[in-house]
């Protein structure tokens, strides 16, 4: 998405009918879905209030794809969200959640930029910085981040700059101590 373009504007009307302001026609909750994956952002305001609607919408997307058995969210991470509504870490988890899927989101398009390289999986600058990155991601979203570290080891990147080993190990070790200190705050919650 170009850095100036708006959000699509939807207004939904009293009715709840979901109208797109661009294309001037009614759009669904799958039309939403399908701008958002093809990367527009949305804004979602009642005509009436004027109250953006964004979220609830967005939520009510997920929540028809997982009950529709396209599960994204393991039970352990919807268990821990809904566990942050109730408890002081509510101020860490929403920052947590933006830094670790922007942190995906970059990832997956040096990846992509690099697919189209001849040989993406040899060779190509940063390789193993990424899928470290997305390692560490995908153990956070599954619930496989425990008090231990089982990422990749120093030995395992000794083909990396040092330069960025150390700032990749850095990030990694910030987020180790975050989700530590999260655990240790729910831990004392849960007693």
């Amino acid at each position: 998405m170009a850095e100036d373009q708006k959000p699509l504007l939807i207004k939904r009307y009293a009715s709840r009918r979901l109208y797109n302001t661009e294309t001037s026609d009614y759009v669904t909750l799958e039309d939403i879905a399908g701008f958002i994956r093809g990367g527009r952002e949305v804004k979602i305001v009642d005509l009436k209030s004027g109250d953006d609607l964004t979220r609830q919408y967005l939520l009510q997307i997920i929540a028809e794809h997982e009950s529709r058995g396209e599960s994204v969210l393991p039970t352990n991470v919807l268990n821990d969200l809904v566990r942050s509504y109730t408890t002081t870490a509510t101020s860490a988890v929403p920052q947590f959640l933006a830094a670790s899927f922007e942190m995906f989101r970059d990832s997956q398009s040096k990846w992509m930029e690099n697919m189209g390289k001849a040989n993406p999986m040899t060779g190509v600058p940063g390789f193993e910085a990424i899928q470290a990155q997305q390692e560490a991601f995908l153990k956070a979203m599954t619930g496989g981040v425990t008090g231990s570290w089982s990422g990749p080891s120093k030995d395992d990147e000794a083909d990396a700059p040092a330069k960025a080993r150390t700032t990749e190990t850095d990030d990694l070790d910030a987020i180790k101590t975050q989700l530590a200190e999260l655990q240790k705050k729910l831990s004392k919650l849960d007693k």
